[in-house]
C-alpha cells in the first residue's frame, strides 16, 4: 500500500491505493477509509491516461479509428476491433462473407483465451501464486504467436475492417490453432491443481468481495463477473452475431458472486471457448474475406496499380478524406468481450467520420461496484477482489 496518511478523526485512516500500487493492474485509483485492517469506505478514481478515445471518434474516419480500439482494453484488442466494426456495418447495413464472420470468431475467442490468461497470472501473482503467473505467459506467448502470423502485430493488431478483414488468415494456421488447442486444456489443469484447491487460494479469495444477481445487474456488471452471480447472460447466446447462433457452448455461472466463483467462472470460459475454436476450424467456409462493394472496402493491389477503377476507389476510400460514408442514423451495437458487453453508438451525419462515439466498456461498470464489493472487508481483500474484476484501466478514461 502507499499513500497513507493519518487524519485528524480519530481512529480512521485514509489510505490511497494507486494509482501506482503494483495490484493496480494500471493508472487507477481507490481511497480506503480504514477503522484497523477493517473497510469503511471505497472510492475509486479512473480517467489516468487521458487518452479521449471516444472525443478522438469524431476526427478520424470509420477505419483509422480502428487503432483507437486496440488500445482500450489491450489485453483483448481483437473483440475491440470486431465490436466496433460490426457497429459500422450495421449502421451500413452490409453483412459480410461468412468465411469473414467466422475468423472473426476465431480470433475473438483466442483473444478472450489471451485475456483471461492475462488476468489469472496476474491475480494469482498479487495473492502470491508466483507459478500459476509463469504457466499463464507461457500459454498467453503462444496465442501472441498466432496474432502475429495473422495481424503483423502483437497487441495492436488493428485486424478488422469495415467490410471484413485486414487479411485472410496465414497458411499454416489451422495446424499452429489445433495444436495450441490441443494442448491448453492439459496446461490449464496444472493451475486447477494448483489453485483450485488450494488453502491459501481459497481462504483469499472464497467469500471475498460477494455480490448478489439483483446487485450486479443494477451496478450494470456484464460478463464472468455477472455471471459469477448466477445470472446466465451472454450475448453470444441472448443476442447473437457473426454466425455464434452456429456454435454450441455452455454459459459457465457461479452462485455466490464472490472472487472464488469469478475465478472458477473464466477457468470454465476457457475451456467453452476452446470447444468454439474446434467448432470454427472444423467448419471454416472458403470465400472471400471482405465485401465486395468498393466504396467500402479497399481494392486489392493488382486493382489500385492496374486499373483507373480500382485506383478510383483506393483513392475515395483513403486519400481524399471520404473514408467510407456511412448514412446518417444512430446505431448502438453490444458483443460478449472478454469482460463483458461492449458497446458502441455511434452517431452518423452521413460523412465518413462519426458525428459521435459513445463506447460502453466493461470494466467501466464493473469498477463502480468495487465499492459495494469491499466495505466491510479487509485491507488484503481490496487486492483479491480488484484482481477477480479484471478491471483494465483503458477502459476506465472518459
Amino acid at each position: 500500500m502507499q499513500g497513507g496518511s493519518e487524519r485528524a478523526t480519530g481512529e480512521k485512516m485514509v489510505l490511497s491505493f494507486g494509482p501506482q500500487h503494483p495490484a493496480t493492474h494500471g493508472t487507477l485509483r481507490i481511497v480506503l477509509e480504514l477503522d484497523g485492517e477493517s473497510i469503511l469506505k471505497a472510492t475509486p478514481h479512473a480517467g489516468y491516461l487521458h487518452t479521449g478515445f471516444e472525443k478522438l471518434g469524431e476526427h478520424l474516419d470509420y477505419n483509422q479509428y480502428i487503432v483507437v480500439t486496440d488500445r482500450m482494453n489491450y489485453l483483448s484488442p481483437l473483440s475491440n476491433n470486431f465490436g466496433y466494426v460490426l457497429a459500422v456495418e450495421q449502421l451500413l447495413d452490409i453483412e459480410v462473407p461468412k468465411r469473414c464472420q467466422y475468423i472473426r470468431i476465431l480470433m475473438a475467442e483466442l483473444s478472450r483465451l489471451a485475456d483471461h490468461l492475462l488476468w489469472l497470472g496476474t491475480a494469482a501473482l498479487d495473492l502470491g501464486a508466483f507459478s500459476v503467473f509463469l504457466y499463464s505467459f507461457r500459454e498467453r506467448e503462444k496465442l501472441y504467436s498466432i496474432f502475429e502470423k495473422t495481424t503483423g502485430a502483437r497487441l495492436t493488431t488493428s485486424y478488422t475492417r469495415v467490410g471484413g478483414v485486414l487479411r485472410d488468415l496465414y497458411q499454416g494456421y489451422e495446424e499452429d490453432v489445433r495444436q495450441f488447442i490441443t494442448n491448453f486444456p492439459k496446461a490449464l489443469k496444472e493451475t486447477h491443481t494448483l489453485l483450485t484447491r488450494n488453502r491459501i487460494w481459497m481462504d483469499r479469495t472464497k467469500d471475498v468481495g460477494p455480490i448478489s444477481g439483483d446487485d450486479a445487474i443494477n451496478y450494470g456488471l456484464t460478463g464472468p463477473c455477472l455471471r459469477a452471480t448466477g445470472v446466465a447472460h451472454d450475448l453470444r447466446k441472448a443476442e447473437p452475431y457473426s454466425s455464434y447462433e452456429e456454435m454450441t457452448f455452455d454459459v459457465p455461472v457461479g452462485t455466490n458472486g464472490d472472487a472464488y466463483d469469478r475465478y472458477l467462472v473464466r477457468m470454465e470460459e476457457m475451456i467453452q471457448s476452446c470447444g468454439i475454436v474446434t467448432q470454427v476450424l472444423d467448419n471454416m467456409p472458403d470465400g472471400p474475406v471482405n465485401t465486395e462493394n468498393n466504396k467500402i472496402t479497399l481494392p486489392n493491389k493488382p486493382d489500385a496499380y492496374g486499373h483507373i477503377e480500382g485506383l478510383i476507389h483506393h483513392f475515395k476510400v483513403i486519400m481524399d478524406g471520404h473514408g467510407v460514408e456511412v448514412p446518417k442514423g444512430d446505431h448502438y451495437c453490444a458483443t460478449e468481450s472478454p469482460n463483458g458487453e461492449l458497446g458502441f453508438y455511434i452517431v452518423s451525419d452521413g460523412t465518413g467520420t462519426g458525428y459521435r462515439i459513445r463506447i460502453r466498456p466493461p470494466s467501466f461498470l464493473n469498477f463502480q461496484a468495487l465499492p459495494h464489493m469491499l466495505e466491510g472487508g479487509m485491507v488484503s481483500d481490496t487486492v483479491a477482489v480488484l484482481g477477480s474484476l479484471n478491471v483494465i484501466a483503458g477502459e476506465l478514461d472518459r
